[in-house]
């Protein structure tokens, strides 16, 4: 009965921006991935800060679960409501507030998505780098700390947001960081909300760093006849300190999807898709200086593309791997890995995961940004056949134990979620006891995202 006079006051506040209806609910209830539906009570669309707020109070009251929702993209659960409660959808929340050009930051609402802010940037001269593939709200992203494509060069969101506005778990709003370059005032609230999946607050406004967009582009594709090959040519290239802007892995089956879904004429190999960014005659050194790591090391079929097209055509066909690879498989569901480990030790990470792949005898592409040590297997299964999940889950048990074996991480940045809630202790022992007194410091009644990333009763260290 709590929760029905915590929707009948939401409902008092918010009028039609407040659904219940089974379609609404449902559309709120679905992930990208493998995860069971798990439909909100109720979903609102909050319009400014204020009414976060006073939504957040509402559900305090009533100690009603509470779950911020971007665009959905997410692939590890996060903005599944796992035990019901309200969605709270920031879509309407999607103005660019402000743009600080000469201090090279932008000031943004929750809802604007990456895309939407790069367009509006467009004249001048700025862009924000941070591309985790999908068209994704720059408050979820902020909020699973996303990376992507372009980190090897620009950083993830820990390097690319300067400031926050949280409304906390009590309705309190507070700022976090400023539009200095630095600060060495108190402890870096900012960066303990970036990461925090919606347990420790809920993200009303950015301060995001821009960066001058390039006066040259150049993007290439290549292949090798082994993923080692590959792999040591990143390597290569990294220790030489060649800068690129991104540096993408693909095996011969993705190469494959990529040829039936584009018509791309890939050969099916492993292939390296890099692209550099600088002056004209930076750029065309790194590319020559590349180049011949890459005739060095084997490679072979190496293209450039030349134009805006042909870059935006590759890099759309990279972004759009995954849908691809379902769409290989048709009626599939599937599962996304995400480890990353030092750079020394890829090569050998993917190798060993392409023998655990074969040996449970799934279909599983891997890529990655190998840039960052950060690869993915993308295992392809059949909705309806339990033992296929299993043995998948088996695979990715292991490949998080690979990780942490190496001195990597579980996660590059996908995040935790519902999915990998139950490999935290491994990889943090006391420290995600730590993650849980903060959650319960800031969120006693536990009301934000619950059953999410830190701690739950009976869980071990």
């Amino acid at each position: 009965m709590a929760h029905e006079q915590a929707l009948a006051e939401l409902a008092t506040l918010l009028g039609p921006r407040l659904s219940r209806t089974q379609a609404e609910r449902d559309l709120h209830g679905q992930s990208e991935t493998w995860f069971a539906p798990t439909p909100p009570d109720a979903v609102a669309w909050p319009e400014t800060t204020a009414e976060v707020s006073a939504i957040v109070r509402i559900c305090a009251a009533h100690q009603m679960p509470l779950v911020a929702w971007g665009t959905g993209t997410s692939l590890e659960g996060h903005a599944l409501a796992a035990q019901g409660g309200l969605c709270l959808n920031t879509s309407r929340m999607n103005a660019v507030l402000d743009v600080l050009a000469e201090d090279r930051l932008a000031v943004v609402q929750p809802g604007v998505t990456r895309e939407a802010l790069n367009h509006d940037l467009r004249a001048t001269g700025l862009f924000f780098p941070v591309d985790p593939g999908a068209n994704a709200s720059l408050g979820g992203m902020a909020a699973t700390r996303a990376s992507g494509t372009t980190t090897v060069r620009y950083g993830s969101m820990r390097d690319n947001v300067a400031a926050l506005e949280v409304v906390l778990a009590d309705g309190r709003i507070i700022r976090t960081g400023s539009r200095a370059a630095k600060s060495a005032s108190g402890y870096d609230l900012t960066a303990l909300m970036i990461g925090s999946e919606g347990t420790l607050g809920i993200i009303t406004e950015l301060t995001l760093r821009l960066h001058g967009q390039p006066e040259a582009v150049s993007s290439a594709v290549c292949a090798f006849d082994t993923l080692e090959a590959a792999v040591e040519t990143v390597q290569l290239t990294i220790q030489m300190g060649i800068p690129m802007a991104r540096i993408e892995f693909v095996d011969e089956a993705v190469a494959r999807v990529f040829n039936a879904a584009n018509d791309a004429h890939m050969p099916e190999k492993p292939h390296l898709l890099i692209e550099f960014h600088g002056s004209e005659a930076g750029v065309a050194e790194d590319s020559r200086r590349f180049g011949e790591v890459v005739t060095e090391m084997g490679g072979a079929d190496f293209q450039w593309a030349t134009s805006t097209e042909d870059r935006n055509r590759l890099w759309k066909m990279r972004h759009a791997a995954y849908t691809s690879c379902l769409a290989a498989r048709p009626g599939c569901m599937g599962l996304v890995t995400d480890i990353c480990v030092p750079i020394s030790r890829l090569a050998e990470a993917v190798a060993q995961t392409r023998a655990d792949i074969a040996s449970e005898g799934l279909t599983g592409p891997i890529l990655g940004h190998v840039g960052d040590g950060n690869f993915h297997a993308i295992l392809l299964l059949d909705r309806n056949d339990p033992d296929e999940f299993a043995r998948a889950k088996r695979v990715a048990g292991k490949m998080a134990e690979r990780a942490l074996a190496m001195g990597g991480t579980i996660t590059g940045e996908h995040g935790i979620g519902l999915g990998k809630r139950g490999l935290m202790a491994a990889e943090h022992g006391q420290g995600w006891q730590v993650m849980g007194a903060i959650k319960a410091a800031l969120d006693p009644q536990g009301i934000l995202n619950p059953g999410k990333l830190v701690p739950q009763p009976g869980d071990d260290a």
